[in-house]
């Protein structure tokens, strides 16, 4: 009975797997339009809903970086998100981005907890990217409770980041987060702009985390920005240290059909946008998926969720990473 009903749900993974392929293969003769935009929480910004994530320039050639950040911004991509912690990123994507610089919307982050250190990294975020301000300024990774005390304690952080929006280096302030209780908490803490967290179907449904987290957001008006809608699981322990998506610590989502439903799956709620993996084979993908974005449709959201029953989801809601 178990064989049997893993059969049924491999065959209609498969059978939706097929018909996206054959409905993408066919796309193709179709002009694709530029990626659509949405508005972002209450700033009133307009963002593209596939944002450029840093990770796809880090230790590729500044040649390599300038093409694919062109193509990027040619198909209608104007949200870039890059983060200190991802290598030379930085240095790669501020010279890349520069002629695009004006119209486009740039996010990065802090790791930093206190005044000081989140100052200094401020600093040298803006000389590394080559611009005088950055759009989005995000708390890096608001794991645990004691980070959000921190930030918004006497010395902390937000004190650095609120005199830098005085000062005209920064436009707004959000965080990136990967537990539900720190971020409703954050919410109903801080007045944040954004807030940029998992929104996956996997976590969503077998794990239980995002829709407290896409309630209270909705609730306080922020601008929700959505990672990891394509990825499915962990690796295995015997490719944990030597697996073939250097730029993934999750298994991603398999390419194309069921990557493009996760994706899809994700822009089908509301949130502003979603960034892709950092591999760039991905990320190509996720633009083909946006600039022909349809919501999916019944059988094909039942066949996603069908091909990942029982597959273990990044984090579980209370063991958050």
């Amino acid at each position: 009975m178990i064989m049997r009903r893993e059969f049924l749900k491999s065959a209609a993974m498969t059978a939706a797997a097929v018909a996206s392929a054959r409905r993408m293969e066919a796309s193709k003769t179709t002009p694709m339009q530029p990626i659509a935009r949405r508005t972002l929480g209450k700033t009133g910004e307009k963002l593209s809903i596939i944002g450029f994530g840093g990770i796809v320039v880090m230790n590729e050639q500044p040649n390599d970086a300038k093409n694919i950040v062109a193509e990027a911004f040619d198909r209608g991509i104007n949200y870039f998100d890059v983060a200190p912690s991802y290598g030379n990123a930085q240095e790669r994507l501020g010279p890349a981005l520069k002629p695009y610089r004006a119209k486009s919307f740039l996010a990065c982050k802090t790791e930093g907890r206190l005044k000081n250190d989140s100052r200094a990294q401020l600093e040298e975020s803006l000389r590394l990217l080559e611009t005088d301000h950055i759009d989005l300024y995000q708390f890096h990774a608001l794991t645990k409770m004691t980070d959000l005390d921190k930030v918004l304690g006497p010395g902390g952080a937000m004190e650095t980041l609120e005199a830098a929006k005085k000062e005209g280096k920064i436009r707004y302030i959000g965080f990136s987060v990967h537990s539900a209780e720190t971020a409703v908490a954050a919410l109903d803490r801080y007045p944040f702009d954004t807030i940029l967290f998992p929104l996956n179907w996997l976590l969503y449904t077998q794990a239980g985390f995002g829709p407290q987290i896409l309630q209270k957001a909705q609730e306080k008006g922020v601008g929700i920005l959505c990672l990891k809608s394509m990825a499915k699981t962990v690796w295995p322990e015997s490719e944990k240290n030597d697996h073939p998506e250097p730029k993934c610590w999750y298994q991603p989502a398999a390419y194309p059909a069921e990557a493009s439903l996760g994706l899809r799956w994700t822009l089908g709620h509301p949130i502003t946008a979603a960034i892709p993996p950092g591999d760039e084979r991905y990320f190509r993908l996720a633009m083909d998926v946006a600039q022909r974005y349809k919501p999916l449709e019944a059988h094909e959201e039942q066949a996603l969720l069908a091909g990942g029953k029982g597959v273990e989801p990044i984090f579980h809601l209370g063991n958050d990473v």
